[in-house]
């Protein structure tokens, strides 16, 4: 009874954990770039007093083993890298990455971050900076007085300025892309930054070499459903609740046992 017990508690650690995943994923449905996580679960250690094949007289052998599990463990959260809806905002500075890719931006202590949250703003010196004041890896500035900005899908900014009727180009806004961009570590304030499971980053034209290209006047949404995270909340309470059970029935079990036998 005592397994059953230890094997219902680690369901229920388990489910505990799959529901706080759901529970940030809904927290961020309207969180511009963001990616939802999924808990991935792996079995505990199976006893196996007796392995499959083994002999059982004369010639013959055991088709099946004879083995329990001993509960489940989540072993990870895997974070789901697909496309979020974009929403027009018209915002000249406003970019979203259709496709793969992040910003790179500078972070205080001088390392880089990575972002898919492209609603950036103008500092006090004309930089293009995030909204937490994080300027771009490739600083761009825009001229006092510029009367329009364009970015095109590569990247390239250009400038109309007061005095000239052709534009003039301010720089290029580039793409870091990662083999595995799972492995990235969440920093808060929508950032990621770079861990041996992520690779390194490898940085390019916006576009090119299986880069995203970038839309201007556009923000990329949350990829989480709503519907999908509603249907995974109710099975994770069924099988909370279900597990929770088990304790009960285990419990049960023992107190017949004590008082019976």
């Amino acid at each position: 009874m005592t397994s059953a017990l230890q094997i219902a508690r680690s369901g229920l650690d388990a489910l505990d954990q799959k529901m706080r995943t759901i529970s940030n994923n809904l927290a961020n449905v309207n969180t511009t770039g963001f990616k939802r996580d999924r808990a991935a679960f792996v079995t505990l250690m199976y006893q196996d007093p007796r392995q499959a094949g083994t002999p059982s007289g004369g010639d013959s052998q055991y088709a099946t083993g004879l083995g329990t599990g001993t509960g489940v463990r989540v072993t990870g959260t895997e974070r789901i890298h697909s496309q979020g809806a974009l929403n027009q905002t018209s915002n000249a500075l406003d970019l979203a990455i259709e496709g793969e890719g992040f910003f790179a931006v500078v972070l205080p202590d001088g390392t880089q971050g990575y972002t898919r949250d492209g609603s950036f703003k103008l500092s006090a010196t004309g930089e293009m900076v995030t909204n937490s004041g994080l300027r771009l890896a490739t600083p761009i500035t825009i001229p006092d007085g510029a009367q329009s900005v364009t970015i095109a899908p590569d990247g390239t900014v250009s400038v109309t300025v007061p005095g000239q009727t052709a534009p003039v180009e301010a720089g290029q806004i580039q793409v870091s892309r990662f083999l595995n961009p799972a492995g990235l570590a969440p920093r808060g304030d929508n950032l990621y930054v770079e861990t041996a499971a992520s690779g390194t980053a490898q940085t390019g034209t916006p576009g090119a070499e299986g880069a995203g290209s970038l839309r201007q006047g556009a923000l990329e949404g949350s990829n989480v459903s709503t519907v999908q995270e509603l249907v995974d909340m109710i099975e994770t309470q069924r099988a909370y609740e279900v597990n929770a059970k088990v304790i009960n029935a285990a419990d049960e079990m023992s107190k017949y046992v004590t008082q019976n036998v």
